[in-house]
Parts: C-alpha cells; sequence; structure tokens
C-alpha cells in the first residue's frame, strides 16, 4: 500500500535494531505486509510523496531479521539462520507473528520470499530449513507452514497463500520476470501515475 495513499498518517521514521523504518507499524510488523504487496508491484525506483518503496520492504525485512537474530525472548531454535517471522499456522491455531508479537514460531515463506531484499540471508535460511532435524520441514508439498523449534513443533499444514510468495519472489530475484512483466502494463503505468507514485532520484 502507498504511504501516499493515506497522506502520509502511515510515516514512521523510527530506528529499530539499527535500522530506520520509513513507513509501517513499530518494529515493521509481520514481513506479508511487504511480500504480498510486491509480489508483481515491483519496489525498486518506486516511490511517493512520503516514501521510497525500496528503502520501506529493505528495513522491514532486515528489522525481522534482526530481531530473530538477536532473539530477544530467548527463543529455542532461533539463530542467524533460523528467522522469518509472518502469519502464519502456529501450535494454537493461526497466529501473526511479527517483532513485536514474537511467539516462537518461524514461517519459512518469511525468509524464503526475502531474496529480493536479503539473498544472502533467504539463502542461509533456506540450506537451515532443508537440513532441519534430518529434512523433517520438507514434504512432496514443500516446506511445512511453520515450526517451533523450541517447542518441537512443525505444522501440518502447507498454505498456497504463503507458498506462492515463495515462487514469485524466487523468481523476481532471479531474473526480475514478474515485476518486468506486471510493471510493463500499460494501465498498471497510468494507475501509478494516477495514485502519485514516480521513480526514485537514484
Amino acid at each position: 500500500m502507498s504511504a501516499g495513499a493515506n497522506e502520509g498518517r502511515h510515516r514512521n521514521g523510527q530506528s529499530y535494531y539499527g535500522h530506520t523504518l520509513p513507513a509501517g507499524m513499530p518494529y515493521s510488523g509481520p514481513l506479508f505486509l511487504s511480500q504480498y504487496s510486491f509480489c508483481t508491484l515491483d519496489p525498486r525506483n518506486l516511490r511517493d510523496d512520503y516514501v521510497d518503496h525500496w528503502q520501506q520492504v529493505v528495513a522491514h525485512t532486515r528489522i525481522n531479521f534482526e530481531h530473530c537474530k538477536r532473539n530477544p525472548k530467548g527463543h529455542g531454535g532461533y539463530d542467524l539462520h533460523g528467522w522469518g517471522l509472518t502469519a502464519s499456522d502456529g501450535p494454537g491455531g493461526y497466529l501473526v507473528s511479527c517483532p513485536d508479537n514474537d511467539h516462537g514460531v518461524l514461517s519459512p515463506t518469511a525468509a524464503r520470499s526475502s531474496f529480493p531484499f536479503l539473498p544472502l540471508e533467504a539463502e542461509a535460511a533456506l540450506r537451515s530449513f532443508l537440513s532441519y532435524e534430518d529434512g523433517r520441514l520438507w514434504s512432496k508439498y514443500g516446506f511445512a507452514d511453520a515450526f517451533a523449534p523450541g517447542e518441537n513443533w512443525i505444522s501440518a499444514w502447507h498454505l498456497a497463500i504463503n507458498q506462492g510468495p515463495i515462487v514469485a519472489m524466487i523468481e523476481n530475484y532471479r531474473s526480475g520476470l514478474l515485476w518486468r512483466l506486471f510493471m510493463g502494463a500499460p494501465d498498471v503505468q497510468r494507475g501509478l501515475h494516477r495514485l502519485g507514485f514516480r521513480k526514485a532520484r537514484v
């Protein structure tokens, strides 16, 4: 969502774990807020009157990563390669995880859909997830929706809404294909112009 569409009411500007967050809630919220929005909409060089959207999504992702790396709540299994907080299945049902609502539940989609924004950290997480407990996170449907390493819990679910962004974002990182196709549509460009979006200064 464009902050400009809300006259800047969602501006933030505070620093969390050493990273300034241009807009959004404190500590940036769950990662799906950036990932779902930008599966096709290309945030590179995209800004409105209030926010550079590339800076926003990178800061959002870094704050999420840094929170899990520092692990202020001491959850079991969090470390450099165990990260990713978003909406997912949880031991007691659906929950929305984020740095200020951290229940010790990691979701592979959160880290893996971050490839365009933090590629090294996303790849490290991917390798860690593959080796977790001798491959227990992996099945013929892909990675489990979520797991709580400190509780020895792994979700039995594979949610399509969380699997989809993984494919889209890895391809955007690899080739930019979905971004290029969507942003190349004349109707999309007209809509962005009418909403007040423009290219960021490089």
